[in-house]
């Protein structure tokens, strides 16, 4: 699913918009095909329109990672059917965003024990607001829809024979991602500190910053071996070679982003600069350009530093 249209739905509304606008439009959910990738002997990703969806399903039951758009939902159930009839017993979110957690109304009222870090459930629980795209206004979600376990560092799951270890990475994309870890399959689910083929998105109104970002990277990189599957949070299956990449590309962009604020230019003055310019024919394809992934990276990096003592 292209990126552009995945970043539309970001704060679980819909939204076709340039790096400028806040234009509204609904993509047909109806023509929406998902597609399950058997990564593992249990662990699945699903690809549809939002972030990507992993699936670990066994003789213990299913556990599922994210789940799209709320009007997907009977698709997103139709495709965990496909892999294992039985129901979804856990479904954990990455962060707040409703292209990750769409879904979680309809997986609650059927039964799914939803986990997330605090965060993740003190945003859905509340009115938000996404500075960066317009100060768009986010209703707080309903109360079947909320995680009903949460963490603040890290939690463990043990299910069909694997060792499931989620693992918090503050102020990335947002101040409640997680990534989770299978253990014995060599699979690693990043939700949004990776986008596969796209410039990343720093939610500086919900707690992400640059920085964080590329800690949150580097944390999963410590993890991650040779042959580790990772699953982006948006984008194609990578590994640990496609992670580092995408980590040491973002770091030339901060690096300079940086230079010119700690020399005291304004934002115009930074995106007159095209720091992105090497990198748009590739990363700038969707509704994420050049200008916005500056003013996102300027803003967090300027919000970061005022919480610095």
């Amino acid at each position: 699913m292209k990126y552009a249209l995945v970043i539309a739905g970001l704060a679980g509304g819909l939204v076709a918009a340039t790096e400028k606008a806040t234009q509204r439009a609904e993509p047909d959910f109806s023509k929406v095909e998902l597609k399950a990738t058997h990564l593992s002997e249990s662990v699945w990703m699903v690809e549809g329109m939002g972030g990507n969806i992993g699936v670990c399903a066994g003789d213990d039951g299913v556990f599922v990672i994210d789940d799209q758009f709320a009007p997907l939902a009977p698709k997103v159930k139709a495709a965990i059917s496909g892999i294992s009839p039985k129901p979804v017993r856990f479904l954990f979110n990455t962060h707040w965003h409703g292209d990750h957690t769409g879904g979680n109304l309809a997986m609650g009222e059927a039964g799914a024990v939803i986990v997330a870090h605090d965060n993740v459930r003190q945003r859905l629980s509340t009115d938000q607001v996404i500075a960066a795209f317009g100060g768009r206004r986010v209703p707080a979600s309903p109360t079947k829809a909320l995680p009903v376990v949460t963490f603040k560092d890290g939690v463990s799951f043990h299910l069909n024979g694997d060792d499931i270890e989620v693992i918090h990475l503050p102020a990335a994309h947002t101040d409640g991602d997680s990534a989770v870890h299978f253990v014995k399959a060599d699979v690693i689910h990043t939700g949004d500190t990776l986008v596969n083929g796209g410039y990343p998105i720093f939610d500086y109104s919900s707690g992400g910053t640059i920085d964080g970002y590329l800690r949150a990277q580097e944390k999963v990189l410590s993890i991650a071996g040779p042959k580790t599957k990772i699953i982006p949070g948006h984008g194609a299956l990578t590994d640990k070679a496609g992670l580092q990449l995408a980590h040491d590309t973002l770091q030339k962009l901060r690096d300079r982003i940086v230079g010119l604020v700690d020399q005291g230019k304004t934002l115009a003055e930074v995106q007159a600069a095209k720091p992105t310019a090497e990198v748009e024919s590739k990363w700038g394809t969707g509704m994420v350009k050049g200008d916005l992934f500056v003013d996102m990276a300027y803003n967090s990096y300027l919000a970061e530093k005022k919480l610095k003592p």
